[in-house]
């Protein structure tokens, strides 16, 4: 490495901090030095520019003097950050150069202040070059400087505080007193007040008691301690119940714990303003509370109390009057009526919200408007409602209140929540406001598989079971008691254990559905009665079952030879069979010597033919051994046998159905006449003769039908003489055939089973009580019970009696099915029918009435006083004001609850009338009120169009209105409040004596809206705040238009006036009505007529003394004055005016005018000597602060040192904005004269500092006459 880059490798960095912010190579040193420079230098030239132009123009020194200050600062930094060579100074001589500059600003700008001192260049050049007007009209130099000021010392600062005020509960809330506390805090809103008294008033209802209650401070605070420990510990609890209980756990008990403890809470205190807060007033007995009296502790005045009234009353309460269902098992029957009672305490009306819950499926309802007792309104008392509970769907049946607010707007839950119904309190709460009843079915019982038409079959020797089942039952109900009866029939004898009649008490067990009832002998078993543990059941059809024994199977055996008309080829057996098919035969054969071998034939019906022609030859012998039916097996017989040494015809067949053939077994009915008809088919060449052979139970017949010439013929059957009586089946066989060739053949086809039916089925309808009557709503379908018996399904006609209809014809399939109908009037059963035959109608049974349950109706109650006017069938309502409470009563008939739509209208300007609303009201009660609209001025009209209860409830009958000719309607006239307000807010201006009356004839500022019907009285108020006096005027207008205009009345002192309208009457009589505060006042103000008063009273004057004079009203100012006998007329914009006398004689003020020429006052003598100079002190002289609130005033105090007469000027000035601040800007000045004593005082709601400016005695005046400027500084 060479050593030129080992040196520049070693040189050490450059210091950036300290090389200029501008490159050298770029713009060098001394140019930047030279730019920095000139522009320092412009800026302090355009600053003395400034200055020069301030001398003339004193307005806005202020904002030069930041303007400079914020320059200068610039400058200096920009400087320093450029860090240009040889300018680049450190930073306390940066800092320096700041400081320096701007007290250089200060003192040529502004004022540099320190202590009480202040100084300023531009007011001290200001006042040496300052020249004053003379008397010649000319303006001179001042030379006389005045320093210090004993004589006028001490200032009266007045500060407007906002208004002291106290306002009762601010957030309007409701109270009431809920044990065990029975204690409410309610809070009362302060605004700039600390509150060292309290009074408040409360009124006993139902007497004219008042009790008022007096609090200290101490008091108070005493209620805040125990407000905040109480709420402390209401948040602790909470704490330790959210750490035991998960966020999901909150439940309505928790609602209520932190609703219940909301009197502990007040408003929060970042909802409140710096100048707000919060006391309570302890309450523990019911009453309307008042705030009578609120004084404030730092100016011992009263606080303005805004009207208002809490009224306390005890908590609304509702509950379950104690009944059966709480004090038993809370178990009922379908179909039982339960009625309830609700027990309610509050004020009314009252508003119940309460739901049902029947299986899981919940309906809300709500009862409002609960009136009590009028003689007790406004005051809490107890009520009872009923409240009917209909049993007639099973399940469980839950019934809750669910909350009620009394007529003050007071709302208590009262449902606890489900899952803390197992702590003490809350099942206690249960019990009163939680109805459980769990309604059960009626068990309905009968005989399953047996009939009247369908017996029940016992064989000899044994038992059979007949089963009683149970339908529509709750397994609560059981075990059940069913009563049985039996009653022997016929062949019941030969069984000894069963010939006796009996009733029997058997129990169905809980759980099962059937039981079996043994029944070991024939007769008829009936069901009379079943009852459960809770309710009674019903029996149903079929009601009785019939046990018939079944007798041994027979059978008659005929055998018959084979011929072919040629030989024998085998043998047929013929078997009359006696029992319950199907029967099997079982026979054996032997042939020769060989062994023996058994066989069976089975057989549909009782007739049948087993033909036997062996395909070999032999000596055969044919024997019948036993022989089973569908009760027995194997019964012994005793038949015949045949042997026989091994030798087509005619034919016969039923017709079925119109056709011939063999097929399966048939069957027809019969329900009357002795004989059935029976069609045949017959084959082969005819003349036929016929063998019929008809088998009943118990024996058989052989018919010869001789002579049949048609292929198909129609035979007449007799029917047995047994059947024929009771009833029964026979069986129609063919037996043989004869030919016209005498050729007979014997028959095997299939025979025809005859059902005969002598037990018709009859129809009835069924009733528990004995009364066939059902009352339904209107058009709801009603299900009337029936009992059929026969076979289904039944076909049954009726007919709706006393109507035009024809006759219905309903198809059933059970035997205890419903007619279902949807019209009122009795119903009258005509025929029935099953599948087989026509039947009876049981004529005592016959008729069912069904009633329509009546809508409900209202009506104007009787104690309602109106006028019915025929020709639009309207009542009409008295008049009433506009905002006064009116009602009218109604009643219902019906079943509660009721629900009222109606509809509110009123006449429009088109024409016609426009509906308002059309509210929906309900009612627990047959008796309810409605609140008339007041609210609105003219023609109200109230038309009831649909009214609905418990049977017939609004919601589901919306499309039924009342029809217009049946309406209830009603109407009221009523008459608006007459209003009065102001139609601007513009304060007015008016001098000094003169009268309240319009100043100019084009101005609307002092006109006074009115609305109502005329004449009014308007009553107004003039209150003078300097002398606190007030003036009333009642005056009588015809017009709704009117400017104030009160000749009587004039302003003698100055200051404002507030002109007030305190009330307005009209014809109507009615009570005012409630307008704008702010609408309803105006100010005037009042200023002095134009006077002139100079500071000194002197008639000689020094040379070269000013004569100043003060100016009293609003500038600009026109001052008449004589010099030497010359008239002159000069304009002073601002007060005092002052004159130099410039030569001697005589110098007079002639007149005076301010507002452009306005309360021009004439001027003729001011008369000045030369004494000792008198003092004057504001507030013994000092500076005192006085803070005073709106509609207050203030006492300035002047102390006058001198000889009286004293005339002295005082003036206001705006509030410092800091004490001993420079004096603020001049609001009014006055001068008060003729003064004897050495104290003098006024009052003043006005904020702003009093000082006084001019004192005069009786020969002397100070100050001598200087500029403002230099006066004040004397002064500092």
């Amino acid at each position: 490495m060479s050593n030129a880059g080992l040196a520049s490798a070693t040189k050490p960095p450059t210091d950036t901090s300290r090389q200029p912010l501008i490159p050298e190579s770029i713009v060098d040193a001394p140019s930047q030095r030279l730019y920095i420079l000139s522009l320092g230098l412009l800026c302090q030239a355009i600053k003395i520019f400034d200055w020069l132009h301030s001398l003339v123009l004193a307005d806005h020194t202020t904002n030069l003097t930041l303007k400079w200050v914020l320059v200068d600062i610039g400058f200096c930094l920009v400087l320093k950050r450029l860090r240009i060579p040889r300018l680049n100074y450190a930073a306390a001589a940066v800092i320096l150069q700041i400081v320096s500059l701007c007290l250089m600003d200060g003192v040529l700008f502004g004022s540099v202040q320190v202590g009480v001192s202040s100084y300023s260049l531009s007011s001290s050049a200001r006042d040496f070059y300052r020249k004053e007007m003379s008397t010649s009209g000319r303006m001179i130099n001042l030379r006389d400087l005045f320093v210090g000021d004993e004589h006028l010392k001490g200032e009266h600062t007045v500060r407007m505080s906002p208004i002291s005020t106290a306002k009762l509960n601010p957030g309007g809330h409701t109270y009431c007193l809920s044990p065990p506390a029975n204690m409410i805090l309610i809070p009362v809103l302060l605004n700039n007040t600390k509150p060292s008294h309290i009074r408040y008033s409360v009124s006993i209802p139902g007497t004219e008691k008042v009790d008022y209650v007096d609090l200290n401070a101490r008091e108070l605070r005493n209620i805040e301690q125990q407000r905040l420990e109480a709420l402390k510990l209401t948040k602790a609890s909470a704490s330790a119940d959210s750490e035991e209980n998960s966020d999901d756990d909150w439940d309505d008990e928790d609602e209520d714990l932190a609703e219940g403890n909301n009197y502990l809470i007040g408003p929060s205190s970042q909802e409140l303003e710096k100048t707000q807060s919060v006391v309570h007033l302890k309450v523990t007995k019911p009453g309307t509370v008042r705030l009578e009296r609120v004084l404030d502790s730092t100016t011992t005045n009263m606080a303005r109390i805004f009207f208002g009234e809490v009224s306390v009353v005890p908590c609304p309460q509702a509950e379950f009057v104690p009944d059966s269902i709480v004090k038993g098992n809370g178990i009922r029957c379908m179909g039982s009526k339960e009625e309830l009672a609700i027990k309610v305490f509050g004020v009314p009306p009252l508003s119940l919200k309460w739901h049902k819950e029947i299986n899981g499926r919940r309906e809300y309802f709500a009862v409002d408007r609960i009136e009590g007792m009028p003689n007790r309104q406004g005051q809490a008392h107890e009520l009872r409602i009923p409240l009917d509970m209909p049993l007639d769907i099973a399940g469980l049946h839950e019934y809750v209140l669910d909350s009620l607010s009394d007529g003050l707007g007071n709302l208590r839950t009262l449902a606890p929540n489900p899952a803390a119904r197992t702590t003490d309190a809350s099942l206690r709460l249960s019990k009163e406001t939680i109805r459980l009843v769990t309604v059960l079915r009626r068990a309905a019982v009968s005989f399953r598989d047996c009939a009247p038409g369908k017996p029940s079959s016992l064989l000899i020797g044994s038992e059979t079971s007949l089963v009683i089942a149970a339908k529509e039952f709750d397994p609560e109900d059981g075990p059940w008691d069913v009563t049985v009866q039996y009653q022997p029939g016929q062949g019941a004898g030969a069984n000894k254990k069963a010939s006796k009649p009996w009733l029997k008490s058997m129990t169905l067990p809980a759980g099962k559905s059937q039981f079996s009832l043994t029944a070991s002998g024939p007769g008829e078993y009936s069901v009379v009665g079943v009852k459960g543990q809770h309710c009674p059941g019903d029996v149903l059809s079929p009601e009785s079952c019939r046990v018939i024994q079944q007798p041994f199977p027979t059978a008659e055996i005929d055998w018959r030879r084979i011929h072919e008309c040629s030989g024998d080829t085998g043998v047929s057996a013929y078997l009359v069979l006696h029992g319950k098919p199907p029967f099997q035969v079982f026979y054996q054969q032997k042939r020769n010597s060989e062994p023996i071998k058994e066989m069976s034939r089975t057989f549909q019906g009782s007739r049948g033919e087993i033909t036997l022609q062996p395909e070999s030859s032999g000596d055969y012998t044919y024997t019948f051994v036993s022989l089973s039916d569908a009760n027995y097996k194997r019964i012994k017989l005793d038949g015949p046998s045949i042997n026989q040494v091994v030798h087509p015809l005619a034919s016969a067949s039923f017709v079925f159905n119109g056709a011939s053939g063999v097929g399966s077994r048939r069957s027809i009915n019969s329900c009357s006449g002795s004989a059935v008809d029976v069609e045949v088919d017959l084959r082969g060449d005819g003349p036929w003769n016929l063998e019929v052979q008809i088998v009943g139970p118990k024996g058989s017949e052989m018919l010869q039908m001789k002579d049949l010439k048609k292929s198909r013929e129609k035979l007449k059957v007799p029917i047995p003489s047994a059947i024929d009586e009771e009833g029964g089946m026979f069986q129609v066989d063919l037996v043989s055939v004869e030919d016209s060739y005498k050729c007979r053949k014997d028959l095997a086809v299939p025979g025809m089973s005859v059902n005969v039916r002598r037990v018709k089925p009859n129809v009835r309808f069924y009733t528990k009580d004995g009364k066939r009557k059902m009352i339904i709503l209107e058009n709801q379908e009603a299900r009337l019970p029936l009992r059929l018996t026969g076979e289904g399904p039944w076909k049954v006609k009726y007919e709706l009696a006393n109507s035009s209809s024809l006759p219905r014809t309903a198809v059933l399939s059970a035997p205890n099915d419903f007619l279902i109908v949807n019209k009122n009037g009795v119903y009258r059963l005509l025929e029935i029918t099953d599948s087989q035959c026509p039947g009876t109608v049981i004529e005592a049974e016959a008729d069912y009435t069904v009633d329509w349950t009546s809508r409900p109706a209202v009506k104007l109650s009787p104690n309602t006083d109106v006028k019915y006017m025929k020709y639009n069938g309207s009542f009409i309502r008295a008049p009433v004001c506009e905002g006064k409470e009116d009602h009218v009563d109604l009643e219902m008939t019906g079943r509660p609850p009721f629900q009222i739509g109606y509809n509110i209208a009123r006449n429009s300007e088109a024409g016609g009338t426009r509906i308002l609303d059309s509210p929906v009201i309900s009612s627990i009660q047959s008796q309810t009120r409605i609140q008339l609209l007041t609210s609105q001025a003219g023609r109200i009209y109230y038309e009831i169009k649909h009214i609905g209860d418990s049977n017939y409830p609004v919601s589901q009958n919306r499309h039924h209105v009342i029809p217009r000719n049946e309406r209830l309607l009603f109407e009221q006239e009523v008459v608006g409040r007459p209003s009065a307000e102001f139609k601007k807010l513009t304060r007015l201006t008016h001098c000094l004596r003169d009268t309240f009356v319009p100043s100019e004839s084009y101005s609307t500022d002092d006109m006074i809206i009115l609305d109502g019907r005329p004449p009014f009285h308007l009553e107004l108020s003039v209150k003078n705040l300097a002398a606190s006096e007030v003036h009333r005027q009642t005056v009588e207008l015809w017009e709704t238009q009117w400017r104030v205009n009160l000749p009587n009345y004039v302003f003698n002192s100055i200051g404002p006036h507030l002109v007030t309208i305190e009330s307005v009457r009209d014809a109507s009589s009615c009570k005012q009505a409630i307008t704008d505060p702010l609408k309803t006042s105006i100010w005037v103000d009042v200023a002095e007529s134009a006077a002139i008063v100079p500071f000194d009273r002197r008639e000689h004057f020094c040379v070269g003394d000013i004569t100043q004079f003060q100016l009293e009203g609003i500038p600009p100012w026109t001052i008449g004055y004589k010099s030497n006998r010359k008239q002159h007329e000069q304009v002073a914009k601002q007060s005092p005016f002052a004159l130099v006398q410039q030569h001697a004689g005589e110098f007079s003020i002639t007149s005076i005018s301010h507002q452009q020429q306005m309360c021009k006052t004439a001027v003729d003598n001011i008369n000045f000597e030369v004494h000792a100079l008198p003092s004057a002190q504001v507030a013994a002289g000092r500076e005192y602060f006085e803070n005073i609130h709106e509609g207050s005033q203030a006492q300035i105090i002047f102390t006058l040192v001198g000889e009286p007469p004293f005339t002295f000027t005082y003036q206001r000035s705006e509030v410092p904005t800091r004490k001993g601040a420079k004096q603020s800007k001049v609001l009014e000045t006055h001068t008060v004269s003729g003064v004897m004593s050495h104290d003098y005082s006024i009052y003043s709601a006005l904020e702003g500092t009093w000082t006084v400016t001019f004192i005069s005695d009786k020969y002397c005046r100070y100050p001598p006459a200087q500029p403002d400027g230099l006066a004040d500084k004397n002064k500092g």
